[in-house]
């Protein structure tokens, strides 16, 4: 019994040891006595994405039946917005990049939903509200139907749009072509393809998850496997490490998912952690930083955060602010 304890006590302290010198010891600090370390963790050692995003939710129904289950009533869309996806193409989302689909039972001209039910729980419907097209989009496709509750429901191109259950973080796209009937919307209300708009046979760059990128008026900027910008919030704290973007902050600026370092190019893997927020989210770190995208940055190559509140900055292959205020 003592011999298991006083082994189980060394592997405590050689982590413990390990975690300090990634991110305490490496910055000219020591650990705060009473300082739960055990809020990071190695980056890809049993993190997982966090993100329940786990696929295979077929069923003969055409719309899933796995038990997944949210509200009939989905949440405002706001400023829709379009990202390039490697596997879909261009993918239309709502404001804070959940992707919206099309369901081929439905019909668009004219529009009408067969979404109903148990359906409409597991493929919430989006709400016609106050919604803008996104930017480069035709803004006459937007729409809106009226559904068999006397909601109205957001169309593109004559489409009812809807979320998935499923997805449970910005750029999940788990609904694709579940039940062979459900597909990720293209800007234009299609069902997204890769190059749906560009040369035929043309195959999209596969990015690490996170690589470095030329930008031509911050220099080299970190990006991830999509090729939107990275950010670090300058009221974070790195040790002992410390998120101060919580709530509604986290719909406008997502976590970067934890990542294996062989994911990387060309970036720091310093203080190479995971994050394990007291949210129950799992956020990668670099340098111990925390970093995040942008829910505003709409396509590769935007760096519409920059700057934002004088406290979002992109972020340099070596972790540090890029363009921040001395």
């Amino acid at each position: 019994m003592s011999t298991w304890r006083n082994a189980s006590l060394a592997v405590t302290a050689a982590a413990l040891l390990a975690l300090t010198t990634a991110c305490g010891q490496e910055k000219g600090t020591e650990s705060p006595a009473g300082q739960n370390v055990g809020n990071a963790s190695p980056a890809g050692q049993g993190a997982g994405n966090g993100y329940g995003s786990d696929s295979g939710y077929g069923s003969d129904s055409g719309y899933g039946s796995d038990g997944a289950e949210g509200s009939a009533t989905g949440k405002q869309a706001g400023r829709l917005a379009v990202w390039d996806s490697k596997k879909l193409g261009k993918v239309l989302t709502d404001s804070e990049g959940f992707t919206l689909y099309r369901f081929d039972k439905d019909t668009a001209s004219p529009p009408k939903s067969n979404c109903e039910g148990d359906c409409a729980k597991i493929w919430p419907v989006v709400p016609a509200g106050n919604v803008t097209a996104a930017p480069g989009v035709d803004p006459s496709l937007i729409g809106k139907v009226a559904r068999s509750d006397g909601t109205q429901q957001l169309t593109v191109a004559g489409w009812p749009m809807y979320r998935y259950a499923k997805d449970t973080a910005p750029g999940d796209a788990n609904g694709q072509g579940v039940g062979g009937t459900w597909f990720a919307s293209a800007p234009d209300g299609k069902k997204a393809a890769v190059n749906a708009d560009g040369p035929a046979g043309a195959e999209p760059a596969e990015l690490a998850g996170l690589s470095v990128r030329k930008d031509p008026k911050l220099g080299e900027i970190v990006v991830d496997k999509r090729g939107m910008t990275v950010y670090r919030f300058k009221k974070d704290v790195a040790w002992p490490m410390k998120s101060a973007c919580t709530g509604a902050c986290l719909s406008k600026w997502p976590v970067v998912a934890p990542l294996a370092k062989k994911d990387v190019e060309g970036v720091t893997t310093k203080g190479f952690v995971t994050f394990n927020r007291p949210d129950g989210i799992k956020q990668q770190a670099i340098d111990c930083w925390p970093i995040y995208t942008f829910s505003g940055d709409v396509k590769p190559g935007d760096t519409n955060g920059q700057g934002v509140g004088g406290t979002w900055y992109a972020v340099s292959p070596d972790a540090k602010l890029v363009g921040a205020p001395k």
